[in-house]
């Protein structure tokens, strides 16, 4: 199994992107470079842990 089958991209909706999006400019503020983050959901995850 390849690391993308494994770790797909999140699923993300409203408030829980809205976070990802402000964290990511707040570290762009700090160290003055472009920062993206990727949330990725473990295959086999519990959802109900999310």
């Amino acid at each position: 199994m390849s690391v993308y089958e494994r770790f797909p991209v999140a699923d993300l909706q409203g408030k829980q992107l809205d976070k990802i999006q402000s964290l990511e400019k707040e570290l762009r503020q700090e160290i003055g470079e472009n920062i993206v983050l990727i949330a990725y959901d473990e295959e086999g995850r519990n959802e109900s842990n999310a």
